[in-house]
């Protein structure tokens, strides 16, 4: 519109001919002669009315669809654009659905031509700047190493796990076992160890190690995830579903991982994780040396200007594994962790807590505060059980043992007490079995003294009435204060039925 204004000026203020019009715009004479004619039919002079802009001086000269020609039926771009998400669909296929419902459409190069113009307008790609040390971007990739085992021969597909630093795109790549939970956390404690240093923001996509519900707008991050990002200093920002360009970075690294590192070591056979990332670590290294194609440098020397000297320091310590648990206290005042048992305070029986898992040890945590920790046991069906987590009468009872009321029997009362306690344990299936008995002497102990128990022992002894209750009515009825008799062995004496031994022994083998 510009160059239009220009032209006109020339013409009718200067007073020039067509052809030095066109030499001075650099146009041709044939159009600037046909400018003048559009002006003249509209009645254009100059200088121009003030309030006409450049949109509406283009809609004057160049109304658009010339007279006397139809328009045409425009394509529906929007529609054209789902379409075309869908397998097999392509613009052809839909071209020439489009001409069957308008036969006096447009071809299919001026449809091609419409529809790409709208999808750039629709399709508006933001450039990201990254700061230097403000975002590590992470990811799987999608070729795997193949793993060997030497005895067997099978072949196992390892994952290689990618991380890339925004500003200046360094790489780094190592392989694991399997996509699980802890290799997901060491690979990242990997990759911060490589780099030196934490960023500030850790970008994953939304897998299901990492974060636990996703969502578009506020993934919820597994609790260990969480917990090493807090160890670290960090912040996890998973990237939106189906969004690839949230994290473009890693994108990129993983294609130039892939094409760069593990094309080149397809034809190799590794019989190891270690073996294997030793070889990835050495490609890796080629790759951050690499010359960029469009920009000076490498990724190692931007890593090294930018990155490197902006990235947060290490903790003092490396983060210690662990996984986290919901589970429910029993009535018995017990979690259950693998198959085995850890005890939490009583008050605690029916609530539900989280429990968080380490080589080492068990915690169990109600409303964000520790309730209990217990070093870890690999023994099934074991219990661990802390005292002060028991109520009082679970706890005295915990307190006795065989030997303790054997020894409190002797030392509180008297060597047949002693004597009775150690038969009542020992006539029992199991010695828990005579538990109570015992507990039972000790408050007949209380109510009718140490001496009378003695007594009332020796003669329960003498009868073998090794019970409770049998204790407890001989000091009812007072017979602790008759005599004891001692026991009178009956002997078989001379009468005419006695046979005695001579006769079994004559009739021995007689049927």
């Amino acid at each position: 519109m510009r160059r239009i204004k220009e032209a006109l000026r020339l013409r009718y203020a200067c007073g020039l001919g067509i052809r030095q019009v066109a030499r001075s715009l650099g146009l041709s004479h044939s159009t600037v002669s046909e400018l003048m004619q559009r002006a003249a039919a509209v009645g254009l002079t100059w200088p121009l009315p003030e309030e006409l802009d450049e949109a509406g001086l283009e809609a004057q000269l160049y109304p658009g669809n010339p007279e006397g020609q139809p328009d045409r039926p425009a394509p529906d771009c929007r529609k054209i654009h789902l379409e075309l998400r869908r397998k097999g669909v392509t613009l052809q296929l839909l071209w020439f659905e489009y001409r069957q419902a308008h036969p006096d459409g447009y071809q299919y190069s001026r449809f091609c031509e419409l529809y790409r113009f709208w999808r750039k307008k629709v399709d508006v790609v933001m450039r990201q700047q990254h700061r230097a040390g403000e975002r590590m971007f992470v990811d799987w990739a999608g070729v795997t190493v193949k793993i060997v085992d030497r005895e067997s021969g099978e072949v196992r597909e390892a994952p290689v796990f990618v991380a890339v630093l925004g500003a200046s795109s360094y790489t780094h790549a190592e392989a694991y076992v399997d996509k699980t939970l802890p290799c997901w956390i060491s690979a990242h404690t990997r990759a911060a160890e490589q780099f030196g240093g934490v960023p500030e923001i850790v970008v994953p996509d939304q897998p299901r190690t990492g974060v636990k519900d996703p969502c578009y707008y506020e993934p919820d991050l597994n609790p260990t995830y969480q917990e090493w990002a807090a160890h670290y200093g960090t912040v996890v920002i998973p990237a939106r579903p189906a969004k690839p360009r949230d994290k473009a970075k890693v994108e990129s690294g993983v294609l130039q991982v892939e094409r760069w590192v593990l094309a080149p070591l397809r034809n190799r056979t590794f019989f190891s994780v270690h073996e294997a990332n030793e070889a990835i670590c050495e490609a890796t290294r080629g790759l951050n040396d690499r010359p960029f194609q469009a920009l000076p440098g490498t990724r190692r020397k931007l890593y090294e200007t930018l990155d490197r000297p902006a990235l947060r320091p290490l903790p003092s310590e490396r983060y210690v594994y662990a996984e986290w648990r919901k589970a429910r206290v029993n009535i018995d005042y017990h979690v259950e962790v693998e198959k085995s048992y850890y005890s939490v305070p009583y008050q605690l029986a029916g609530e539900q807590v989280d429990v968080r898992v380490t080589t080492t040890t068990v915690e169990v945590l109600h409303k964000g505060r520790r309730a209990a920790s217990h070093p870890r046991s690999y023994k099934e069906r074991s219990y661990m059980t802390l005292p002060d987590h028991m109520p009082a009468a679970h706890r005295k009872h915990a307190e006795w043992s065989p030997g303790r009321l054997v020894s409190w029997a002797r030392t509180s009362v008297g060597p047949h007490a002693g004597e009775l306690v150690q038969q009542i344990l020992k006539t029992r299936p199991h010695p828990e079995q005579g538990y109570r008995s015992c507990l039972g002497l000790m408050r007949l102990a209380r109510r009718y003294g140490p001496d009378r128990l003695e007594t009332a022992s020796e003669r329960a002894l003498n009868l073998k009435a090794y019970a409770y209750r049998h204790v407890k009515s001989i000091l009812e009825k007072g017979l602790d204060r008759q005599p004891l008799h001692e026991p009178v062995e009956v002997t078989a004496g001379t009468h005419a039925n006695v046979r005695g031994a001579q006769y079994y022994a004559a009739q021995k083998g007689v049927i």
